[in-house]
């Protein structure tokens, strides 16, 4: 059962990864820390639709935001998911 419960968080981590935003997001993150704005200008979408791929990678646990005055910087702190990132690219 232990196995099936791996799987299942697998799974899960990977689902997150796995809109090409999202995963745009993250291997723009393996190279540099940044917030929301440059985010979107470099992804050219609007910054609630941003906002709401990192929310969806923050609750996978993929990513954490740390606040800097009024901007919040985010980071990849998930292992597995930079690992599988650096074998992709």
């Amino acid at each position: 059962m232990q196995d099936m419960k791996d799987y299942i968080q697998k799974s899960e981590l990977l689902k997150a990864i796995a809109h090409p935003v999202r995963l745009c997001i993250v291997r723009g993150l393996l190279n540099n820390e940044c917030n929301v704005t440059k985010m979107q200008e470099c992804l050219n979408l609007p910054q609630s639709t941003v906002s709401q791929h990192l929310a969806k990678l923050k609750s996978a646990g993929i990513i954490e935001g740390e606040r800097n005055g009024l901007e919040i910087c985010y980071k990849v702190v998930n292992e597995q998911v930079k690992d599988i990132i650096k074998l992709m690219f």
